[in-house]
Order: C-alpha cells, then sequence, then structure tokens
C-alpha cells in the first residue's frame, strides 16, 4: 500500500511548547515532500492552521472540511487546495475518513482524541482498514499509551486492536510506520458465547 492521503487530527490551540509548533511544521512538509494529501478539519487556528500552512509551503496539496457554523465562525482557512463545507462535525469525520488512506494524531484537546477514537473504533468494527498513529511529541501520549495498555491488560482491547495504533516521536518514522502497515482482521466478538 503506498499512502496518497493521510488525516490528521490536531488542536485548535498551538499548547505551551514551541515544540509541539514544530512538529506540525515537520510533519506537514514530509507529508507535502512525499507527494502525499493532508486532509484536515479546514481551520486556520492553532497547531491545524500550522500543519495545513506547512503543507502549502512546502509544495503539498491540502483539502479541509469543516463545518457551516465554524466557517461562520471565521477560523476556515482562505488558502487550502480546496475546502468543503458541511453540515456538522459528524458529516466532517466521515468525509475526511472517506478522503484519507491513514490517520495521524499530533497534540491536541478533546476534539482531537474524540476523532481518534471514533476513528479507531470504525477500524476495529472493520469499517476500515486504514492504519492510525500518534505522532509521539516530549512524552505528549505517553500516559495515553500505558492506559490504552491497561485496557488491553484487563481485557477490554483485543491485543490486534490495540497494535493498529502505531507511535513514533519522527515525522518520517511515523508515516513509514503508517505506509507499512497491514491489517490483521480480528473479529470484535470472537470471545462471544452462542447464543
Amino acid at each position: 500500500m503506498s499512502l496518497r492521503s493521510v488525516c490528521v487530527f490536531c488542536g485548535a490551540s498551538t499548547g505551551r511548547d514551541p515544540v509541539y509548533r514544530e512538529a506540525a511544521e515537520r510533519l506537514g512538509e514530509e507529508i507535502a515532500r512525499r507527494g502525499m494529501t493532508l486532509v484536515y478539519g479546514g481551520g486556520a487556528v492553532g497547531l491545524m492552521g500550522i500543519v495545513a500552512d506547512a503543507t502549502l509551503r512546502a509544495g503539498g496539496e491540502v483539502i479541509g472540511i469543516i463545518p457551516q457554523s465554524l466557517r461562520d465562525a471565521e477560523i476556515g482557512h482562505p488558502g487550502l487546495t480546496r475546502l468543503e463545507v458541511v453540515d456538522g462535525m459528524h458529516a466532517r469525520k466521515a468525509r475526511m475518513a472517506e478522503l484519507s488512506d491513514a490517520f495521524i494524531a499530533l497534540p491536541g484537546g478533546l476534539g482531537t482524541l474524540e476523532e481518534l477514537f471514533e476513528v479507531w473504533t470504525w477500524g476495529q468494527l472493520g469499517y476500515h482498514a486504514k492504519p492510525l498513529g500518534l505522532f509521539e511529541v516530549m512524552g505528549f501520549y505517553g500516559k495515553l499509551g500505558a492506559f490504552l495498555d491497561h485496557l488491553m491488560n484487563e481485557g477490554f482491547v483485543r491485543p490486534p486492536h490495540r497494535e493498529m495504533l502505531q507511535l513514533s516521536d519522527s515525522a518520517s518514522g511515523l508515516l513509514d510506520l503508517l505506509d507499512a502497515w497491514r491489517p490483521t482482521v480480528v473479529p470484535k466478538w470472537e470471545d462471544r458465547e452462542p447464543r
């Protein structure tokens, strides 16, 4: 599989440390360097705007998907290759997933986590077979990784589903992992008692 497009979930703020901004810039530049299309939430603010601007500056294509309500709040990015306006958040996530071959979460807040976990759940349920990754920046996702391991160890997440989520502290390394990833088909309910 050769990735042609990647969806990036990330914060609408930049965080407190400049290292988050730098990571978003590195990821955008690497996406463009590989000739891939960035798909993201269409915002001009926070890490969203930074990853989009970095991709565009490096000559890459950027497709933004934004709900009308957020565009009306004037946070839509005006300089994208294409900005699609949709009816709401559910339509936004579905369209981003449709256009993307893989998913990456940069640091972010509740929305970033919600988007990541929803698309991960879709993969677990077999709605798609696309790789997911966390861009690890200064240990940002370390505690989340430990908690996910805890869920697996307690029997709430199957090991192949846990392994769907790749992690790297390097933009190029993470994209390499996602490009090399191959899905393992494991039924979610394999241990269910027959009726």
